[in-house]
């Protein structure tokens, strides 16, 4: 029988977990999608304007967000972007203490005359931020489901209380790498770009996989090495 040596093996992978979701919603059900809230409905963060205003509205309508709440599913609409590129949008900030492999996934709509870019910048300090990717609509008024950032990379991110999530309007050129327009341009290709379209969000949900305890690892390191003993 061939013996492994335990240094080799690692712990049983992990699932991510929800450390924090945003869905919006009143939380005592109202049946009134106008109104609604910007404290977490699972975990503890802070959701934030970033030189815009904000309105609650249907996260149903135009197809429909992920939320299945029913009759009560309000999304976070942001609007009234400033003429600024990169200057505009909403922040999110999570205590990432204890997790690792961070992702943030969120539902978006985009009305026909919001910008049609997103940047998404991260923060490891609280306060200074790094744009990570670009991401963009095929259309306006429609939801862009499950759109999933992965900060995996970034190990800064892991186990760090002070993590935080930017989602800004970007002008075309800087979101294609100089290709394009010097401005923001509308996600609806028959339309103008307007500051006051809105990005209606909903399901905002910061996950990752739990940080093992030397122990743990110790333990699955062990529960690898029984399983294939039993194999051979």
């Amino acid at each position: 029988m061939k013996i492994i040596p335990l240094l080799l093996l690692t712990a049983l992978p992990l699932s991510a977990a929800t450390i924090t979701q945003w869905n919006f919603n009143s939380a005592v059900a109202d049946a009134d999608v106008a109104t609604g809230r910007t404290t977490p409905s699972t975990g503890s963060g802070t959701a934030s304007l970033v030189n815009t205003t904000s309105v609650f509205a249907s996260g149903d309508a135009s197809g429909g967000s992920t939320d299945p709440a029913a009759g009560d599913d309000s999304g976070w609409g942001v609007l009234n972007f400033g003429a600024g590129n990169l200057s505009s949008g909403a922040q999110f900030l999570v205590d990432t203490t204890g997790y690792e492999s961070i992702t943030i996934s969120y539902d978006v709509r985009h009305s026909n005359t919001s910008s049609r870019y997103q940047a998404i910048q991260y923060t490891l300090n609280g306060s200074s931020w790094t744009t990570l990717s670009y991401v963009a609509t095929a259309a306006g008024d429609i939801w862009n489901n499950g759109r999933s950032i992965n900060f995996s990379a970034i190990t800064g991110a892991n186990n760090n209380p002070n993590f935080g999530v930017r989602i800004l309007s970007a002008f075309e050129s800087t979101a294609n790498a100089g290709v394009g327009a010097n401005a923001f341009v509308a996600a609806n290709t028959g339309s103008t770009y307007a500051s006051g379209g809105n990005w209606r969000f909903d399901m905002v949900t910061v996950s990752g996989t739990v940080i093992p305890e030397p122990s743990a690892a110790l333990l699955g390191g062990l529960g690898a090495l029984a399983l294939l003993r039993r194999r051979r």
